[in-house]
């Protein structure tokens, strides 16, 4: 496994959000295991066997990249956060019969990686931190280049009225400052949080729906289908007695699939999966 170095590309105010070390246990808390039961569900449909090549650009801590090398895939994760990249590190050393191939800082707009080498292509992340749509072009595109020809992308996203359905859920609009980032956030994607509350995220681009395929498509990628991950589940006020109840469990997983690819409620889940493929 290797680790390479470099000055990180992100804002400086998202560097700071994720330095704190929480992403590395998100997604095994709370509402965040909806998150990820979902997407490896997704992934488990669409991937290729092992010992398929998988490029995880913006891996964080390594999470889903440790989850596909005890698989038996190999592995190789980029992420622009320091603290993420030592952490995926000592989270591969933990499974050493499984570990990740590779780990090295990167950005997802230019990655140290042989064209037509990867057969696929995660970005969980990149989307909604490059703010500007020429950016997410570029990465897109850049994505393509390293992709196998027939080769997959899984690009996550947030949806545009995800601070909307939160500030309801959580009666967050007493605040008048995260009024303002609503405001924002529906006239054109552009989440900004000026005040660093730690509930109201940080700089982010949050998609419409219907934004998702014309990015995909300019880059010269091939639209498959958008997938809702959580769907309005993540709505529910008693949450963890569904989760923690084997049944109730798989019956709300079977709702949130049966509705996953229906464009009229795409917008209501946090966030959507876009599958891709690089043409022969």
């Amino acid at each position: 496994m290797t680790e390479t170095g470099s000055d990180s590309s992100l804002p400086a105010e998202v560097l700071a959000h994720y330095e704190t070390g929480y992403e590395a246990r998100r997604l095994t808390t709370g509402m965040a295991r909806l998150e990820f039961a979902r997407t490896q569900d997704i992934l488990q449909r669409y991937l290729p066997p092992p010992p398929a090549v998988v490029f995880d650009v913006g891996g964080g801590p390594g999470t889903y990249a440790c989850w596909l090398a005890k698989k038996g895939y190999e592995v190789h994760l980029v992420d622009p956060v320091p603290l993420h990249v030592e952490q995926a590190r000592i989270a591969s050393m933990a499974q050493p019969d499984h570990p990740i191939a590779s780990v090295a800082l990167g950005d997802a707009r230019g990655v140290n990686r042989p064209g037509g080498s990867v057969d696929v292509a995660l970005l969980l992340g990149p989307l909604y931190h490059l703010t500007d749509r020429s950016d997410r072009l570029i990465a897109l595109r850049e994505t393509g280049r390293v992709l196998k020809p027939g080769g997959l992308l899984f690009g996550a996203t947030i949806s545009r009225f995800t601070s909307t359905l939160d500030g309801l859920r959580r009666g967050l609009f007493n605040d008048p400052y995260f009024v303002e980032i609503v405001k924002q956030d529906l006239i054109d994607g552009q989440h900004r949080n000026p005040t660093n509350h730690p509930f109201y995220f940080t700089t982010a681009f949050f998609h419409h729906p219907e934004e998702l395929r014309s990015e995909i498509e300019e880059a010269g990628l091939e639209y498959q289908v958008t997938l809702s991950v959580e769907g309005p589940a993540w709505l529910l006020e008693n949450f963890e007695e569904y989760w923690w109840d084997p049944k109730r469990r798989e019956l709300l997983l079977d709702t949130i699939r049966a509705i996953e690819s229906d464009g009229s409620i795409l917008g209501v889940s946090v966030h959507m999966m876009i599958v891709a493929r690089k043409g022969s």
